[in-house]
């Protein structure tokens, strides 16, 4: 991949939204020219997860109602909460360092895992699970650092939000779009 046409793509596990945007992305055959950098929009979740009620229940609900209705050929299961991510992201990071193919299918496995199963993915039972399934990638424990970097890099786009996608020359595509719109934030697929 010619790293001066590199988008980054910032995303977090537990959205619904960088789900959906992950897979449109797969589809339309662009995943390819994203490096992805998990980044931890909801850093205060607990571990192991807790399920939502009430008010957070109802939040959830919708965000997931309206992916549903965005990207209605997605499997999408409504989890009981959301995940801490961090160590998700930290394992990714780490595997997408050595091996950006076995990194990438990790990625997919993790989302599949949380939003079509509604596993906890804070878990490191199953998160080592998942690993198994893609690699036998030894932890190093530089996925941390890594996720740190990318943290920092995420803060300075001025975005709270994920998903997010920065092209090579700084313009940015905030949230899950259309696929229309997707093809014409990157050159030559529109």
């Amino acid at each position: 991949m010619d790293t001066d046409q590199v988008f980054t793509l910032f995303s977090d596990f537990n959205c619904p939204f960088c789900y959906a945007l992950h897979e449109r992305l797969h589809e339309l055959h662009l995943l390819n020219r994203c490096a992805w950098q998990g980044v931890q929009h909801a850093p205060h979740l607990p571990i192991p997860m807790k399920p939502w009620q009430g008010s957070l229940g109802a939040g959830l609900r919708h965000e997931v109602s309206v992916v549903r209705g965005i990207a209605p050929e997605l499997p999408l299961q409504l989890p009981a909460g959301k995940s801490n991510t961090a160590n998700a992201i930290a394992i990714a990071a780490e595997i997408l360092k050595s091996d950006g193919q076995a990194g990438m299918t990790l990625v997919h496995d993790i989302y599949q895992a949380f939003w079509v199963e509604g596993r906890d993915i804070s878990h490191e039972e199953v998160l080592s699970v998942l690993i198994g399934s893609t690699c036998s990638q030894q932890s190093d424990s530089s996925g941390k650092s890594i996720a740190e970097k990318w943290a920092v890099e995420w803060a300075a786009t001025g975005q709270a939000g994920v998903p997010l996608i920065v092209a090579p020359a700084g313009d940015m595509l905030i949230g899950c779009v259309p696929a229309e719109t997707i093809k014409r934030f990157f050159p030559d697929q529109a």
